[in-house]
């Protein structure tokens, strides 16, 4: 239990560069208390103290602005910045050294019993504002982009932007673990490429049906986006 403890204080020195101090960490970062209020509650949780452990979750919430449902599952060096109006669901499962930014929701899109919220797999990093719903798979290294809402399984060391979220495979996923934050100012833009590939096509239609036509291999349709200088393939 220390072990995880010093772990998720770790977790906030290697992600916030505007953490000074242990104390200022103890003192002022809410995303930590609510992982700690959340670490108790599921100790009650399984040990069938339910209704404590709900009771408990509540007043958590109140204090951190961060929902986490007792029966959750979360590994060690959860890392929930800013905290502000996360949400996480009963049935989710998080894996270790995972980052979340204010406004994610980790929700579920089914009435059923039984498992119906995601699982998150080591070292994700979640976007503000991003919702990844159901009871799907975010595979390891993978980075969801701010407001990206996501309904559908991603495989490991893949980038996922926009609403639904598309993905997008890294050309070279050994390079996933040298970056654990993820620079939203430089995600691929998905609806720009497709917007660009039918106006080049357009414009050589025109030119032919005109008589105009450019020689062969001179229209470019691009299909792929940058990102830290990493090529990627749609």
């Amino acid at each position: 239990m220390f072990d995880t403890l010093r772990q998720d204080i770790q977790s906030v020195f290697e992600r916030d560069p505007a953490a000074r101090s242990l104390t200022e960490i103890l003192l002022c970062y809410p995303g930590l208390h609510a992982v700690w209020g959340h670490r108790v509650t599921h100790w009650l949780w399984v040990h069938n103290l339910k209704l404590l452990a709900r009771w408990f979750s509540q007043l958590v919430r109140g204090l951190t602005g961060v929902e986490i449902h007792p029966g959750a599952s979360i590994g060690p060096g959860l890392f929930i910045d800013h905290g502000m109006g996360v949400v996480i669901g009963e049935t989710a499962e998080i894996g270790a050294e995972v980052t979340l930014y204010h406004g994610v929701t980790l929700g579920g899109t089914s009435l059923a019993k039984g498992k119906r919220h995601p699982t998150i797999a080591d070292r994700v990093v979640i976007g503000a504002g991003s919702k990844v719903l159901g009871a799907i798979t975010i595979g390891s290294d993978s980075r969801i982009g701010a407001n990206a809402v996501v309904v559908k399984s991603v495989p490991p060391n893949s980038v996922v932007v926009g609403v639904p979220g598309q993905i997008v495979h890294r050309s070279r996923p050994h390079l996933a673990t040298d970056a654990p934050d993820l620079n939203h100012t430089s995600l691929p833009d998905l609806v720009g490429v497709t917007l660009t590939s039918l106006l080049n096509r357009v414009d050589a239609l025109e030119q032919r049906f005109n008589g105009h036509a450019e020689p062969e291999g001179q229209i470019h349709a691009p299909v792929a986006g940058q990102w830290r200088g990493e090529d990627f393939s749609i």
